[in-house]
């Protein structure tokens, strides 16, 4: 039912972004959970696929959204699954997030960013938003509706009572700290069966070996009221040494990429923000008692659900229900830039930045096990700059409109004379 997949597309083929982007997407195919450039040459660009079988969507889009003027918001991504040295592990990502959010107005972010299983810390303008949401809002397609609070319906993989103990524990501590609307929790009758995989660029990917019993469960919450989906299942497949290395700073998290999948999948059928945490966190005897500082937040947390249960509480509605309550809008006409790791820009949100004109700022810094600069694409809007305070400081120049040029030595003199 899912499968992942890796294409070869010319240079050959495309001349600019809009016409790659068309490339990648007449390949890949309309069923595709979620795809990224893993590689790009003089010659090429290489994609990674993950596709489901079945068609999807199941939300309606907009042709042309309207602008909503007054506020600028800025996207922030810390992509899953290939090793990012800043928020490859357990929000580690999270001050320079918050860094970005405190000169914005607001800051669009994957959950990835900011997810460390019992804690999360995100600063009021921080807007928590599922990958696929993300593309979408890119693509101009939808409007990001920032409601005053979501109606959370969690789904736990079948497990054992002990884990099931664990996980109410942390659903009511939720309840009670947060004051997070947990409308009901399913327990399945059958195993999930996520599992992770390594593709042939060394970034891990997943699949959801029976997907219909998370389409059964997530149709039950819906059909109570939720509007926002959490799940915890027990991934499997996890390579232990690789986890190993992972918590001595040395690996990608091998179980990011799967939990891309899933709330990919949970977004394209039904329209509604979801996000996946492991039931019970990696540990083994193996692993030193003290990790690396980046991954210390999962290593002392049991489970990874609080945090995305929290996460879910504001975020955005791609298609509100009626009555709603929404404190603002967004979409692409809010969008002042991207900020990205300047080793991974071959996303959906980095492409259509370039076909809308809006600003990548490519964080050096940020290390991934990915190669995929703008040197080898059609970029013409990136701006390097080397970590997160610097990109920070290019984000208020341009919120006040401040030319990028001014700021820096030497600058070229006009005159009237040739």
């Amino acid at each position: 039912m899912i499968s992942n997949h890796r294409y070869t597309i010319s240079k050959s083929t495309f001349t600019d972004t809009q016409s790659l982007i068309a490339g990648i997407e007449k390949a890949v195919g309309s069923n595709v959970i979620r795809w990224y450039i893993s590689a790009a040459t003089p010659e090429c660009v290489t994609v990674e696929a993950t596709c489901y079988a079945d068609p999807l969507d199941g939300y309606p889009s907009l042709g042309q959204p309207m602008a909503y003027p007054g506020k600028q918001a800025v996207l922030n991504i810390v992509p899953t699954g290939i090793g990012c040295s800043i928020g490859g592990y357990a929000a580690d990502a999270t001050p320079a997030n918050n860094l970005l959010a405190a000169v914005s107005d607001y800051l669009i972010t994957n959950p990835n960013t900011v997810n460390a299983s019992n804690f999360i810390n995100l600063q009021p303008n921080v807007v928590y938003a599922e990958g696929h949401a993300i593309d979408l809002f890119c693509r101009g397609q939808v409007d990001f509706h920032l409601p005053n609070a979501n109606k959370v319906g969690l789904i736990i993989e079948k497990t054992e009572a002990a884990h099931l103990d664990i996980l109410f524990n942390v659903v009511n501590a939720v309840r009670a700290i947060y004051g997070v609307n947990i409308i009901d929790c399913i327990v399945t009758d059958e195993h999930i069966h996520t599992a992770c995989e390594r593709n042939e660029a060394g970034a891990f990917v997943g699949t959801v070996r029976n997907p219909e019993v998370l389409f059964d469960a997530c149709e039950k919450l819906v059909a109570k009221g939720a509007n926002a989906i959490a799940v915890t299942t027990n991934v499997q497949n996890l390579p232990a040494e690789l986890y190993r290395q992972h918590f001595a700073g040395a690996a990608p998290n091998p179980v990011g990429g799967v939990e891309a999948i899933i709330s990919h999948l949970l977004m394209r059928r039904f329209g509604l923000p979801a996000a996946h945490a492991p039931l019970i966190n990696f540990k083994d005897d193996a692993i030193d008692p003290v990790v690396d500082a980046r991954g210390a937040g999962e290593m002392v947390s049991t489970t990874g659900l609080a945090c995305i249960l929290v996460g879910l509480h504001q975020s955005p509605q791609i298609n509100p229900d009626r009555g709603s309550i929404v404190r603002d809008i967004l979409n692409i006409h809010n969008l002042l830039a991207v900020v990205m790791p300047a080793s991974c820009l071959g996303g959906l949100p980095v492409l259509q930045a370039q076909t809308h004109g809006i600003p990548v700022i490519a964080v050096q810094e940020n290390e991934t096990i990915l190669h995929v600069t703008h040197e080898h694409l059609p970029f013409d809007r990136v701006i390097p700059v080397r970590n997160y305070a610097e990109a920070a400081g290019i984000i208020v120049a341009l919120k006040h409109g401040i030319h990028l040029d001014s700021l820096s030595r030497p600058l070229r003199t006009l005159n009237w004379q040739l």
